[in-house]
């Protein structure tokens, strides 16, 4: 699985938390606010892709043919300065890319473009949860726990994502998951990790009712009980009470496949 191409933009200096001459092993791209603007077409509602707490996110056509989405952080964004200098420390430490000084107190990231927007959208999206077949699904599934896999192990830092959801889970043209949304990540050391509370679904699993707990969708569309209960069963090892009872990110990679 990989990670959004993150190009990192920052309103004024004071948010300048990433400079070369700190991170040298970081190649920087500049652009300036002009060129994001005229990309959005001065953020028009035509280029809006969606929203959030955090504010808008516009398509991006550059000037070269690529096609990217920027996320623009509202004065009133629920993400504070706090989590957006998170988000871009750890994008720029983990994806080697780009950090962009902008003026004003403009506060952007710019992705990669996703048509297929996110898992939410298949999932919750009355339109759209019909393309979503379990295979699809499980497909997905895989990629998540690959990318999870590169943060806690693979990855310069080690890192907990701790914003894990549907929202967060971005797809591109094949499907393919791509993490977003760093701004409650950090690192972590040792086996330090929170604990989740999984009540409601331990229950259903116990009494033997798993696809109980299925997108009723999917339960449809689902041949496949066996990969299904399988995969509750591996989700709920990995929230244990007991973190010595936990499995690796690697060994959970392993009992997907």
């Amino acid at each position: 699985m990989k990670f959004n191409y993150m190009i990192i933009l920052t309103g004024s200096s004071k948010l300048l938390y990433v400079n070369k001459s700190k991170n040298d092993n970081l190649d920087l791209l500049l652009f300036d606010f002009a060129t994001i603007l005229a990309a959005t077409n001065n953020f028009s509602l035509s280029n809006k892709l969606g929203e959030g707490d955090f504010g808008h996110v516009y398509k991006v056509a550059l000037k070269d043919g690529q096609e990217k989405a920027v996320k623009r952080l509202s004065r009133y964004s629920a993400q504070g300065t706090d989590e957006f200098k998170n988000e871009v420390i750890f994008i720029a430490k983990l994806q080697h890319r780009d950090l962009v000084k902008l003026q004003a107190e403009e506060k952007m990231l710019v992705n990669e473009y996703m048509p297929n927007n996110s898992s939410y959208w298949f999932l919750f999206d009355t339109d759209r949860r019909s393309l979503l077949d379990w295979p699809k699904c499980f497909h997905i599934i895989n990629g998540i726990a690959r990318g999870l896999l590169y943060l806690h192990q693979d990855s310069r830092l080690r890192i907990i994502h701790r914003d894990l959801k549907p929202r967060n889970d971005l797809l591109d043209i094949n499907m393919n998951p791509k993490l977003s949304e760093f701004g409650m990540a950090r690192s972590f050391g040792g086996n330090e990790i929170g604990v989740m509370k999984t009540r409601v679904v331990s229950i259903h699993f116990k009494e033997g009712r798993v696809m109980d707990v299925i997108n009723t969708h999917l339960k449809k569309l689902c041949n496949n009980h066996c990969e299904v209960q399988r995969s509750v069963h591996i989700g709920l090892l990995c929230v244990q009470q007991c973190l010595e009872d936990r499995p690796s990110m690697s060994s959970v990679v392993l009992m997907l496949s």
